[in-house]
């Protein structure tokens, strides 16, 4: 081989060399490479109100339940409005007319601002019929000769309109019943008084064991029960009222 031929083969495989080479990078550079068929490329994207929506439920469920979309605006109740209330109306007065405003976050068909009619009197004021109360209240008691009160947690239904805070507290009577029978337990000291029977069916077992191992106290205990049960003076343990 001549040094003319050598030569011609060398720059041969120099150009061979070279075009590999630019072909490899253009490879790693991600250039010259071949879209994917049937997938579309597209950035990625965050919906702000599915987000917010999200949020709003889980930190206020109760809420929205009580204020559900798609409802006509002015059937909304008080939860769900904002009023301008005439603290100056006429007390009592059953028609007075304010002006009332859908909440922001609430969804309602209709306009948001329309007027409504309401009775003249703040929230603790209303009749009883027209809030509920949280009754349970394990230091009220009823039978001890005299009618106690408590503190309870008072709350004005859905569809009340009235001045003031919708949520507020009121001292209440006890008057509370477990269901135990005023007739059942009479009955049962009468008869079996000096077992302890009647004692036991109000809940009253240290006396009832009492009454069990001293035969109703030789049959005085007995009989100073049949009067206090007939008279409604010992009651239920738990110190609600008979049915």
């Amino acid at each position: 081989m001549n040094n003319f031929t050598f030569s011609i083969y060398l720059v041969i495989l120099l150009l061979i060399h070279s075009s590999c080479v630019i072909s490899s990078n253009d490879n790693v550079n991600g250039q010259g490479s071949t879209p994917t068929v049937g997938k579309e490329v597209t950035s990625p994207s965050y919906d702000v109100n599915s987000t917010t929506s999200s949020t709003t439920t889980s930190l206020a469920p109760e809420f929205n339940a009580r204020c559900p979309d798609n409802v006509e605006c002015y059937k909304l109740g008080g939860e769900c409005i904002n009023c301008k209330y005439n603290k100056h109306c006429f007390y009592g007065k059953p028609n007075e007319t304010s002006e009332c405003q859908v909440k922001e976050d609430i969804k309602c068909i209709g306009q948001r601002k329309f007027n409504r009619t309401h009775e003249c009197k703040y929230c603790y004021q209303l009749d009883k019929s027209n809030y509920s109360c949280d009754t349970t209240n394990a230091s009220c008691q009823v039978i001890n000769g005299q009618i106690q009160k408590y503190i309870a947690q008072c709350t004005v239904k859905h569809n009340v309109l009235c001045l003031g805070q919708r949520t507020f507290l009121k001292n209440l009577p006890c008057n509370w019943t477990s269901g135990y029978k005023w007739s059942t337990a009479l009955i049962l000291s009468i008869t079996l008084g000096g077992f302890g029977v009647d004692r036991f069916y109000l809940g009253l077992w240290k006396e009832g064991i009492g009454k069990l191992f001293s035969f109703g106290g030789l049959g005085v205990w007995t009989l100073v029960d049949v009067i206090l049960i007939a008279i409604g003076y010992v009651g239920p343990s738990d110190g609600s009222l008979y049915i």
